[in-house]
C-alpha cells in the first residue's frame, strides 16, 4: 500500500495514496504507526483526504490504533476526512471514538495542546 510520509519536529503526517478505506488500508496504517513509534516517533496525523469512500470494517482498525496511541502516550489526530467517510464514520459513531479535525492545522495545534498537558502532567 501506498502513503506519502511528511516527517515534522513534533509529529509524522501519513496520507494513505489509495482512495477506499477499508480494513487491509487501516492495518497498514497500524504498521506504518508501529514503525515510525519504534524509531521514536510520538505524534501522528492522519491526512484521509484521498479516501473519497469507506467500507464499515476499517473503522475499528482506526479505533483500536487510536487507542493504543493515546494508552502509549501519543497523539493521533485524524484530518481530511471527506463527507461520505464522515458520514459512515457518523452512522457507526466512530467520530465520537476518535481524534478527527478539518484542517492539518487544527490537527497539529491538538498535538500540540497535548504534548503541552502530557509535559504538565509529568512535572507534578
Amino acid at each position: 500500500m501506498e502513503f506519502k510520509i511528511d516527517t515534522n519536529p513534533t509529529y509524522i503526517q501519513i496520507t494513505p495514496v489509495p482512495n477506499v478505506l477499508n480494513a487491509n488500508l487501516s492495518g497498514e496504517l497500524r504498521q506504518k504507526w508501529t514503525e515510525y513509534t519504534q524509531s521514536g516517533s510520538q505524534n501522528f496525523v492522519i491526512d484521509l483526504k484521498n479516501c473519497t469512500t469507506a467500507e464499515k470494517d476499517a473503522f475499528e482498525g482506526l479505533i483500536e490504533l487510536h487507542a493504543d496511541c493515546y494508552s502509549n502516550g501519543q497523539s493521533l489526530v485524524f484530518t481530511g476526512v471527506q463527507d461520505e467517510v464522515m458520514q459512515l464514520m457518523k452512522e457507526t459513531e466512530t467520530d465520537m471514538a476518535i481524534n478527527l479535525a478539518p484542517t492539518r492545522q487544527e490537527a497539529v495545534d491538538i498535538i500540540s495542546m497535548e504534548i503541552l498537558e502530557r509535559d504538565l502532567f509529568n512535572e507534578e
